[in-house]
């Protein structure tokens, strides 16, 4: 299991995804790490099983409930995610 390199853009959104999903907590962070869980797991982040269903869907229904520019708000995170992923394949070792 590799551990969440702080140094990469968005590794608080997975640290506290992680330990949200490994607590059954369904948070904006842990619907953004069930996003993204398969390409984690690629990358040998050890991800707990995400619940059923469309967790990119929760989380756009979880940010619309806040009345703040969902549909901004849901684009941010979902880029910071896509820039800690990046970030974590040019950094892992081949």
């Amino acid at each position: 299991m590799l551990k969440v390199p702080v140094d990469l853009p968005g590794h608080e959104l997975v640290s506290q995804g992680l330990e949200d999903l490994a607590t059954d907590r369904e948070t904006e962070e842990s619907l953004l790490v069930a996003m993204a869980a398969p390409r984690l797991r690629a990358l040998g982040f050890d991800v707990p099983a995400t619940p059923a269903g469309r967790p990119s869907h929760r989380l756009y229904e979880r940010l619309a409930q806040t009345g703040e520019s969902p549909h901004s708000r849901y684009n941010a995170l979902v880029a910071r995610m896509v820039s800690f992923a990046r970030m974590a394949e040019h950094a892992s070792p081949r």
